[in-house]
């Protein structure tokens, strides 16, 4: 391994997050769905988006398994292209270490979205609270206190698994998938979350206006 010294210097820029947010009449930040595969995620955080977007807001969704397609993809799919070395080294599989590596691309591109003036959405499984926390450190570091909204969507496991909308419990059960969280992976909870959504009691759209009442609760939109 050589030893290299770089020298990375923050640049100011000309358009401040401030002139950005004044634009769009509303705050930047990023809204963060937590929570087992299955428990509505995606499907809360897409209602939560249209209702934004027809109220005016400026927003954004990551979606985790669209993000897997692109800028965290797997080894397999990057190989075709780049070939297996570079594959080997930037490819992202569902080990801790990757899934940490995946966050915290995830945590750094909704960071920038955020400080563009968006309302960023972001739908992932993360079940390391370490790696949910990194990402609320940084996106507060580099915007503002308060701009990261941790947003716990709680529905049990058993739940899920009887959702199973990808059929990935049932493989993860007969072994054809390792490292699933819930069944061979842990998934940690947050401790305090600033939204806990009882998903397996209340509907999609019923956990959207809540989300929806939050952010207006806490100024971050209109």
């Amino acid at each position: 391994m050589t030893n290299e010294h770089t020298e990375v210097v923050w640049h100011q820029h000309a358009v401040t997050r401030e002139d950005r947010e004044g634009l769009n009449g509303h705050a930047g930040c990023v809204v963060w769905f937590t929570g087992l595969s299955g428990c509505g995620k995606s499907t809360v955080a897409n209602l939560v988006d249209r209702r934004l977007l027809d109220a005016g807001v400026r927003t954004f969704l990551l979606d985790g398994d669209n993000i897997r397609h692109g800028l965290n993809a797997s080894p397999v799919m990057l190989a075709p292209t780049y070939g297996d070395e570079f594959a080997r080294r930037f490819g992202l599989g569902f080990s801790a270490e990757d899934r940490a590596e995946n966050i915290r691309r995830i945590g750094a591109v909704a960071e920038l979205f955020a400080a563009a003036g968006l309302v960023t959405l972001s739908a992932f499984v993360s079940p390391y609270r370490r790696d949910r926390e990194a990402v609320r450190r940084h996106v507060e570091q580099y915007g503002r206190a308060g701009s990261f909204v941790e947003v716990f969507v709680d529905a049990p496991l058993e739940v899920c698994e009887a959702r199973d909308p990808k059929g990935l419990y049932k493989k993860a059960r007969a072994g054809e998938i390792k490292n699933f969280t819930g069944i061979d992976d842990p998934y940690e909870a947050p401790l305090a979350p600033e939204l806990r959504l009882p998903a397996g009691v209340e509907s999609p759209e019923s956990l959207a206006d809540a989300v929806i009442a939050y952010l207006r609760k806490t100024g971050k939109v209109p």
